[in-house]
């Protein structure tokens, strides 16, 4: 026999056993499991980049010695590390133009 409570019943306990919430399964073990959610990778990511955010700023404190630098009849000083957050962004844009490129062509070969 099935037993169906009514929603303006109040909840039985005892024998049978509240369904999982949507964030929540059971393992085969009967313990309860939390699902992982895009809000959960978001937040972790997000306190991931304020403590890369702080060592890089504590590393540009740090280096703030003027250097001469010269790129083709460009030439100026700026503190080191300052240049090293340059080139860093630099790297990482030419990585998303590659990158961009790799899945333009990624697509236009899926849609043949």
């Amino acid at each position: 026999m099935t037993s169906h409570v009514e929603p303006s019943e109040p909840e039985r306990t005892g024998d049978i056993a509240p369904a999982p919430t949507a964030r929540e399964t059971v393992a085969p073990t009967g313990r309860k499991s939390v699902v992982k959610s895009r809000t959960g990778d978001t937040w972790v990511a997000l306190v991931t980049a304020t403590l890369i955010g702080i060592v890089l700023l504590i590393f540009i404190l740090q280096n703030l010695e003027q250097q001469q630098v010269d790129l083709f009849f460009w030439s100026f000083s700026l503190p080191v590390g300052i240049l090293v957050l340059l080139s860093v962004i630099a790297g990482a844009l030419v990585m998303a133009l590659v990158g961009g490129v790799r899945i333009i062509q990624l697509r236009r070969a899926a849609k043949r």
